[in-house]
This record gives C-alpha cells, structure tokens and sequence, in this order.
C-alpha cells in the first residue's frame, strides 16, 4: 500500500451556510471528491483534514480552495463539481499506485461490499465514473452489484429514477410469438433485472414503483431518441447489442445520470456475421476518459463453485479450438 500522509488547512473566512454548500446534502459533495481523488476529507467547521497518498492531498486541497471561492458566489450542485473534479484531471491523476476507497452499498438488504479486488475496484469505478462497463462471464455480480448501485442511489435521491434496459436477443432459442403489452412481450428478457431488483426492494415497493415510473424496464430499442438527465441506466446482456445500437444507447446519457454496461463477449447470440457492439465500443473508448471498464475472470464467480469450473473448462476449449480449429 502506498504512503499516506495528511494535510490540515482553514477555509476563510467562517461561514456556515457556504459550508454546507460546499460540503452537498449529507456531505454528499465531499464524498465525491474523496472517491475520485482517493483521498480522505474531515472537518471541524471550516477547518480541513485531508489525508491520502502524498501527491493527491495538494491537488485535493487547491480543489476545495477553489471551490470555496465559488461558494460565495453561486450554489454548488453535483454537476458542478464533477465538472470541477474533471477540469482538474481527478480522472489521469489516480492511478494504479493509488488504492480505491472502498465503497459500502446499503440496501433493504443491508450492506453490500466488493467480494474480491475485481468487485470493489468496480463499485469504486461505478461510483466515480458516468459511464461504466463490466464485462466478464456469468455469475461475477455485475449485473447484480450495478443494480444495487441504482437502488442507493435512488433512495438517497441522487438520482430520480432507474431504467433497466436489455437487447430482446434470443439466447439461441426461438420463442415465437410473444402475447400481451409490451411489459409482458419484453418480460422474459428482462426478468433477470425484475429478480434483482426484487431482492434489493422487495417485491411490492419495486410494483409501486414501476406504476409510477420511477423504475422503467424496456428493451433496448425503445432507447433511440430519448435523453435521460438526472437517471441511472443500466444496460445488461449489452454483449448482444449491435454497434448501432451501442452507440445510441451511450449518447442517451444527459447531466447527473449514470450509466453501467454489463455483458460476457462469451455469450454473444448475434448472427455470426454481426459484430458485437459491446466489443466494438471495448475498440473505440477504451482510452476514452471518464470511462471506465472492469473486466471479470472466472475466479471472481460468486455462484455455486462448479460455475467457476464450468468457465474456466469452456474457456479452455475455445482457446483450443482457436489454435486448432472446432471439432467436426
């Protein structure tokens, strides 16, 4: 673990009602300043204690400085300091060297932390980036760990609502003819979400809020079109999403949402000639900044141990068949 080391500084002059502006509701403005930057702040009034690795704290300090000037003169929102946090390259100046914070998820539940370094750097991504990828094979929680992200932010009003969306792809199967509405068309691809959302919620908070639309479940191409501000989003399944549709669905993301993109480039079910939009956007924005991409392994599978082996005994087969070519 790198050295850490701590710096103390005042803020003047006192003042408590630019205080809290600075600080956001419940400290909230801080605590985004403390993941980006891997620092920790604390405070007595207008008296700052910022301790971390040695070449954030000075960094860390001027941000707050700086944003206390703008405290008298305007109301800080997080817009603001995102904005603040990305003018003063939060995102190049962590690096490897640099150890997340460990970020607590708490849910009906209870609480919810990374099992594993692959897990928590994801939470610690989730929470410090707008557009986020998880990608990795079955059962390594990234559907499950983004959901419950939304669910906090939700219930801490970070966010005015959810929106789960999936590809309706059909896993290798053909299901016909679909009945019903719309929700009931789109259903069986979507219950995975319902499932998880089940769990973090219970069953009847999640009905009323679907009734009242602060939770949207929808298939993927009823995205185009649409800007989603002050939303988290979260695309599962997104292996199976063309680079069309990859594309459209990133540039639907508006001021103060965020966005997660989870999927296994193991399980692609689009015709063989079609290029996934999940590997293709892996191409194009992987050194895009405020991006960021997590990628699981088989030994990050939190299921039954047999899952794990499973994987790891298909992987090893593709990678023959790569070498050798798949068996008549």
């Amino acid at each position: 673990m790198p050295p850490r080391t701590a710096s103390e500084f005042t803020l003047d002059p006192p003042d408590a009602e630019r205080l809290a502006n600075l600080s956001g509701p419940f400290d909230g403005h801080l605590r985004m300043i403390e993941l980006r930057m891997g620092v920790e702040i604390a405070n007595r009034g207008n008296v700052f204690r910022v301790s971390g690795p040695p070449p954030m704290i000075g960094k860390a300090e001027k941000l707050l400085r700086a944003l206390w000037q703008q405290t008298a003169t305007e109301a800080l929102d997080e817009p603001a300091i995102h904005l603040a946090l990305s003018e003063a390259g939060a995102d190049q100046l962590v690096n490897d060297d640099i150890e997340p914070q460990e970020v607590t998820i708490r849910v009906k539940r209870g609480t919810i932390r990374g099992r594993g370094a692959n897990q928590a750097k994801y939470l610690h991504a989730i929470a410090t980036h707008d557009i986020n990828f998880g990608i990795g094979p079955a059962g390594t929680g990234k559907t499950f760990l983004a959901v419950a992200s939304a669910v906090e932010a939700l219930n801490e009003s970070r966010v005015q609502r959810l929106v789960l969306v999936r590809p309706a792809v059909e896993a290798g199967e053909k299901l016909g003819f679909l009945p019903g509405d719309l929700t009931q068309k789109v259903d069986p691809y979507l219950r995975p979400l319902y499932d998880a959302l089940y769990e973090m919620l219970g069953v009847e908070k999640v009905v009323k809020l679907l009734e009242r639309n602060v939770i949207e479940i929808a298939p993927l191409a009823y995205m185009r079109g649409r800007t989603l501000n002050d939303a988290y989003v979260i695309l599962d399944e997104a292996q199976n999403t063309s680079i069309e549709q990859m594309k459209m669905f990133l540039t639907r993301i508006g001021y103060g949402s965020t966005a997660v993109v989870t999927g296994d480039l193991t399980q692609i079910d689009l015709p063989k000639h079609q290029k996934s939009g999940l590997r293709d956007a892996l191409d194009v924005l992987r050194d895009v900044n405020g991006i960021s991409f997590t990628f699981f392994e088989s030994r990050d599978v939190v299921r039954h141990p047999l899952v794990a082996r499973i994987v790891n005994a298909y992987d090893a087969r593709d990678a023959q068949d790569a070498q050798t070519g798949p068996a008549g």
